[in-house]
């Protein structure tokens, strides 16, 4: 499965000279962990995620001062995002496979990954998206095996079952080159997390 089969490609982002409490809003509004950064020809220039809006954002509170506790120096918060944002976040292409992107996001503690092509920002993939493609029911994966398995030899050839996101497929025709075909076609479905062939019959559940 590729990058560009779960990423959403309508994107909401900010520029550089955004307000740092606009883009702030935005993401407790939308609920986003993160928004991508662009200049004004689209190309990415960066990523900014609730814990850069975060700094320096808060005041003490003044309750602790009628105690008598110590007023903490702090700086002033930054005016826009081009003062907190990361510049060289961690990105993919819309060919990246989706578990190497699900292992940048893990190695670098990012919970989105923008996905750019020819340096212009092209979607972005979050953990979420990740999570909902290895968690769709059964069913719905087997109908889209069917439907794809319709273009090599018609889906009556091919006998599929899906148990836990595993494929299992009768090849009723044998043909070496054909099950190859079938099993690139079958893992680039959301969903699949393996596929074995076999000239046995197999059942949903196996």
């Amino acid at each position: 499965m590729r990058t560009r089969d779960v990423m959403t490609t309508d994107v909401v982002v900010v520029e550089a000279g955004t307000p740092a409490r606009d883009a702030a809003q935005l993401l407790a509004e939308r609920g986003f962990t993160a928004l991508p950064v662009v200049d004004t020809f689209g190309a990415l220039i960066g990523m900014v995620d609730e814990a850069d809006l975060l700094q320096d954002r808060l005041p003490q509170d003044p309750r602790s001062l009628v105690h008598g506790e110590p007023v903490e120096a702090r700086k002033s918060p930054a005016a826009v995002v081009d003062q907190v944002m990361t510049k060289e976040p961690v990105v993919a292409s819309p060919n990246t496979d989706l578990a190497e992107v699900a292992g940048l996001m893990l190695e670098h503690n990012v919970r989105s990954v923008p996905v750019v092509r020819e340096g212009h920002l092209a979607g972005i993939v979050t953990r979420r998206d990740v999570l909902r493609s290895i968690t769709r029911a059964d069913w719905v994966v087997e109908a889209e095996i069917h439907n794809r398995l319709g273009m090599v030899g018609g889906a009556q050839r091919w006998q599929v079952a899906v148990s836990g996101g595993r494929v299992s497929i009768v090849d009723k025709g044998n043909s070496a080159t054909e099950r190859h075909v079938v099993d690139v076609l079958v893992r680039a479905v959301a969903g699949v997390t393996d596929v074995e062939f076999s000239t046995e019959p197999v059942h949903a559940g196996s």
